[in-house]
């Protein structure tokens, strides 16, 4: 900066007479730069004269209103100072100027330099703004073997907070993307109070950490464009069921008035009075309430739990201004979690709390899977106490517990962390069998109202009775209902059920008839089928008579109208596909519905499509060799399982028995024999379990109970490590998936919030020539338009493609996965594994230290990399073995290209 802040004017003129002195001394006749360095008392040292102008020369040009370049021509072409008008009485200094040099090199790694293509450059201008640019332009490579620098920026204004500001301001403007700059550095330094007051000496950087403390950059626009860019050239990024594709439809979204607050629901209640209070307006309700199952349980059972939260939020405000009288709207838990990371490339937490700001007066509804979480296997306890304290703060009211055996002890741990996290706890029993036959006595009326006052004296706030495979029968629910509601006289009893057979509307009917409180429903264009019962059609059956809904048909109607268009989106994973009607047979194969649709799609990838009644067969055959299990998530993974290994193998339940000592059997089936799943009703088949165990040992009570606290931070820490920045969903995520988070969390940093492109591109790609918008934020909307893909491959395997991003060309280079395989391209290191060593900046191999066999120590040296007349000494993070080298002397690489591998 000039000029230099807080310098005493006598020890300033000192110290220019004192470098004109030197000049004269030695007869120098040129321009030149004059190094001092002062201390704290005032005492100045000669340090060097450079021969030249600085790089830093362009401050002083700017307070003093010479162009020094052009100057030092001049005088080289034989005029003399005066000539020029530049004699010491004339020159005068206005304001404070200050240079900052824009360079690839990253601060967050020691200022190592970065090299590669510039996707996109913009810079900061205005008033008080110079640039002195290099070689920055889009496209431009940048090179390992040149000076890193970019451009230099120079404000100047009439003082140094000025002059910073307007620094600030530019910086903030630039977008500089495809390499990392040093540009979060630098913005550190110019908000930094010491700078700004002009007390800094050669200690300030090491005596502020916190100049590389950095908010990575979201550079959404870019990635959304990388992603666009990878679908159209390498397809779809989550697997498509069929062959069918996407409609090319907006979905009309019903009007609402934007500046009227939503009505009062029972969320208000909720909140102000509490869960028991909750509960008995329920109770006293004239009427029934409907759940809508359309947000989870109705996409789960009939698109494969692939509706996105764009479409979901688009409906949103029209739902929570026209059916404020809903009992809750089910949006979360069950195949939702998982599916939304693993295919949807979305954060769950994010959904729920992005619907919670449009629904604020409608009570949430989840499924949690009591101990289970939201997944398959036993956790931690503290992991499920954990889990629903953070479900509640991100907007989720009602949990809907159960066990897929009924297994109390699961059961109740999950409702008494509802409980403690002050959620509506809706203790469920999972129904199955017939109460209205006779002969099927294992699943028995008593069993029913036995478990139903074990959950009442658990505390369950509702009574739910979870039909999931849709084999209530009208007479069956009449029985059932009108003996709970004697039996429990002030607890409301909810109803859940399937549309397979085509009896639900009439079932839900005679629940209501009997005393039921709340009933589920799917609006009509997403209901039927594998789905719930049609809301319309209850809504119609029930007008005019003691248990109206006081919901409008044609509000209903309008409702899907948006979900009969939305749901064409979604064609390549359509249960139409396979499955035609609903189908009675139901009531003898008893598969769940949400599970009946996923099988079908199994069925046909696997080639045994023609096979499906041969695997509904052996399903009954499954349930009965296991014990005549309740059938729902995991339990019925277990069936399903069993059945399509008996089927692929052409096994009878008869060679089951016979074989089972000699057959090697799905592992979902060894650990539910084994007792991970629970322990169901009437106990193992035995001498089968035995014999399918092979000696293996049986798990002995509730399979979280021996499990140890799982440690959050060390949890967060590990994260951090792999992924930078996580919150404490992102914690929780892993918690119950792993893997599945681990590679959300990668996808999510490369590819930006997908989330927010509507779906048809999302799951197919746009068209050359076609435009379409993206709104990131609020206030924030991308004008794209795709323009081209080149037909020809670089070196690198890639292809550039065009778009056009708010008027200004964008490219990017894709790497076409089928044209690769064809080509060398050198490995990259892999992020998961720590004894896969990538280099950690591009650059050329001087040195390889270590050879394949070689046992080394953490931190051993291992490659000797040189870059922008940089070295670098690559050490080992982990003691091992190296197992392979993937470089040599004189290998030229890219960042995080691998290295070697060690073997832990």
């Amino acid at each position: 900066m000039a000029p230099a802040p807080n310098l005493d004017r006598k020890v300033r003129d000192k110290i220019l007479s004192d470098a004109v002195k030197l000049a004269s001394h030695v007869n120098y006749q040129n321009a030149g730069t004059a190094e001092f360095l002062l201390d704290d008392t005032g005492n100045y040292y000669f340090i060097e004269v450079n021969a030249r102008l600085q790089v830093e020369h362009t401050v002083t040009e700017e307070i003093t209103g010479v162009d020094l370049v052009q100057s030092q021509i001049r005088v080289a072409e034989g005029m003399t100072l005066k000539e020029l008008g530049m004699e010491q009485d004339q020159i005068r200094t206005q304001g404070t100027a200050i240079q900052c040099r824009v360079t690839t090199e990253d601060p967050a790694k020691s200022f190592q330099p970065d090299t590669g293509r510039l996707e996109v450059f913009r810079s900061g201008e205005g008033m008080g703004i110079r640039l002195d640019s290099a070689s920055a332009f889009a496209g431009a490579i940048i090179s390992p073997y040149y000076d890193s620098l970019l451009v230099k920026v120079i404000a100047h204004a009439s003082d140094l907070h000025s002059s910073a500001s307007k620094m600030n301001r530019a910086l903030r403007e630039f977008r500089v993307r495809g390499v990392k700059t040093n540009i979060p550095f630098l913005l550190n330094v110019l908000e930094n109070q010491k700078f700004l007051n002009g007390t800094i000496d050669t200690n300030f950087i090491d005596e502020h950490p916190t100049l590389f403390q950095f908010s990575p950059t979201q550079n959404r626009a870019q990635k959304l464009l990388y992603y666009l860019g990878n679908v159209m050239v390498n397809g779809p990024s989550t697997p498509l069921a069929t062959k069918l594709e996407p409609a090319k439809i907006k979905p009309t979204i019903p009007d609402v008035p934007l500046d009227q607050e939503p009505p009062m629901g029972l969320r208000q209640i909720l909140k102000s009075q509490g869960p028991e209070a909750f509960a008995k307006a329920v109770r006293q309700h004239k009427g029934l309430m409907l759940m809508d199952t359309t947000f989870r349980d109705a996409h789960q059972s009939l698109l494969a739990t692939r509706v996105r939260t764009f479409d979901l939020l688009n409906v949103s405000p029209f739902v929570a201004q026209r059916f404020n009288n809903f009992f809750s709207i089910e949006n979360w838990g069950g195949a939702t979690f998982d599916v939304s990371m693993r295919f949807l490339h979305e954060c769950p937490w994010e959904r729920l709390e992005e619907m919670r700001k449009l629904i604020p007066n409608i009570p949430f509804q989840m499924l949690l899977r009591g101990a289970n979480g939201v997944g398959y296997t036993s956790y931690p306890d503290n992991v499920v106490y954990r889990f629903c304290e953070l479900a509640i703060k991100c907007g989720m009211d009602v949990f809907r517990v159960f066990d897929s055996l009924n297994y109390l002890p699961n059961l109740i741990l999950g409702m008494d962390a509802v409980g403690k996290a002050g959620g509506v706890v809706e203790g469920a029993i999972s129904y199955t069998g017939d109460v209205s036959d006779p002969s099927r006595t294992k699943y028995d009326l008593k069993y029913y109202l036995k478990l139903a006052d074990e959950l009442v004296k658990a505390g369950t706030h509702v009574l739910c009775i979870k039909d999931m495979a849709g084999l209530l029968k009208p007479q069956a629910a009449k029985l059932l209902v009108t003996a709970l509601r004697d039996r429990h006289p002030d607890i409301p009893i909810h109803i859940h059920t399937h549309d397979t057979a085509g009896a639900g509307v009439a079932s839900m009917l005679a629940c209501a008839e009997a005393s039921a409180d709340v009933v589920d429903v799917a609006v009509d264009s997403m209901s039927g089928m594998t789905s719930q019962p049609s809301m319309g059609a209850i809504v119609a059956s029930l007008q005019r008579t003691p248990l109206d809904t006081r919901l409008s048909l044609e509000d209903v109607s309008r409702y899907s109208a948006y979900w009969e268009q939305t749901r064409t989106l979604y064609a390549p994973f359509e249960c139409t596909t396979t499955m035609k009607s609903g189908n009675a047979d139901v009531y003898v194969h008893e598969i769940p519905g949400g599970q009946y649709t996923n099988l079908q799609f199994q069925a046909f990838s696997l080639g045994l499509g023609e096979h499906f009644e041969q695997i509904k067969k052996a399903y009954k055959e499954a349930n009965l060799l296991l014990g005549d299990v309740i059938k729902v998530t995991p339990s019925s993974k277990v069936v399903g399982d069993l059945a399509q290994f008996m089927v692929q193998n052409k096994l009878t339940a008869k060679d089951i028995h016979e074989k089972a000592e000699n057959l090697s059997f799905p592992k979902s089936v060894v650990e539910f024999m084994q007792g991970f799943v629970g322990e169901p009703h009437g106990g193992f088949p035995e001498p089968l379990r035995s014999k399918i165990l092979k000696g293996l040992s049986p798990l002995k009570g509730r399979p979280g109970e021996s499990i140890q606290p799982l440690n959050f931070d060390r949890l967060k820490a590990d994260l951090t490590e792999k992924h930078g920045k996580v919150s404490d969903y992102d914690v929780m995520s892993s918690a119950m998936y792993p893997e599945v988070c681990d590679n959300f969390l990668e996808f999510r940093s490369v590819y930006g919030p997908v989330d927010k492109l509507d779906t048809r591109n999302f799951l197919t790609g746009p068209k050359v020539t076609e435009e379409f918008e993206v709104t990131i934020e609020k206030g924030k909307t991308l004008h794209i338009k795709t323009l081209a893909i080149a037909p020809d491959l670089n070196k690198n395997g890639e292809r550039e493609v065009f778009f056009e991003l708010n008027g200004q060309l964008r490219s990017v280079l894709i790497k076409d996965k089928n044209a690769v395989k064809e080509l060398h391209i050198h490995p990259k290191a892999d992020k998961k594994n720590k004894g896969s060593v990538g280099a950690p900046m591009p650059g050329t191999v001087i040195d390889v230290l270590v050879k394949e066999g070689t046992k080394v120590e953490k931190g051993a040296p291992l490659v000797v990399l040189s870059a922008m007349k940089m070295e670098m000494v690559v050490q080992a993070p982990v003691s091992g073995l190296i197992k392979k080298l993937s470089v040599q002397k004189g290998t030229k690489l890219e960042g995080e290209d691998l290295l070697l591998e060690i073997e832990v």
